[in-house]
């Protein structure tokens, strides 16, 4: 596949247009507003905290036991269950905007009212969008031929590989594996068995 075709399709892709809209919107707001060391302190916690919303969202939400309400059981399908039973299909690759926007404003408005300052909320969702674009280009990586240029790359890539075809309860973080050091679910591959439900995450138990 021509490199000009897969940069196209991400940086096309209906949801990520949506993101980028809503980043530059919030950049805009952010620089007509007077910044200092606080705002780039803010920044930087936003991206932590998507880097631990990223591995905490995956492992207690998207690979939550199958939910009874048919309702709830197609929202988790789109959202997950269906990228593991096709984990290159690219209509899957990225998270829906219905999911990524309201998720967004939830956080973004609780930070408004511990802080009750408008232009570090708006360093702090900066922060949030950039780690998200990160975490989908990451992804998008990992499932498409591409080869990552550095180590660290290739060891994203590598981790995100064994969590869809060798066991699907390790290595949740797919931009920051290193959390799943901190929290006990990275191994090195070979001291892990293989899981038969890793495609299908409806079948476990």
């Amino acid at each position: 596949m021509k490199k000009n075709r897969l940069y196209r399709d991400f940086f096309l892709h209906f949801d990520i247009l949506v993101m980028v809209g809503i980043f530059l919107l919030v950049l805009g707001f952010l620089f007509t507003m007077e910044l200092s060391l606080f705002s780039l302190l803010f920044f930087a916690v936003g991206i932590v905290t998507y880097m631990f919303s990223e591995y905490l969202t995956h492992r207690f939400l998207f690979h939550i036991k199958p939910p009874k309400n048919p309702f709830l059981l197609n929202l988790i399908k789109r959202l997950h269950y269906d990228h593991h039973k096709k984990p290159n299909d690219l209509k899957l690759l990225f998270l829906p905007v219905w999911y990524s926007a309201p998720n967004l404003f939830v956080l973004c408005l609780l930070f408004y009212f511990l802080t009750g300052s408008m232009s570090f909320t708006l360093a702090f969702t900066t922060g949030i969008l950039f780690m998200f674009f990160v975490y989908e280009w990451k992804h998008y990586v990992a499932h498409r031929p591409m080869k990552p240029k550095t180590r660290f790359g290739r060891w994203l890539k590598k981790t995100h590989i064994l969590h869809h075809y060798k066991n699907e309860n390790y290595w949740y973080g797919v931009s920051t594996p290193f959390v799943d050091v901190l929290f006990g679910t990275y191994k090195e591959g070979s001291d892990v068995e293989m899981s038969e439900t890793a495609k299908d995450l409806e079948k476990r138990a």
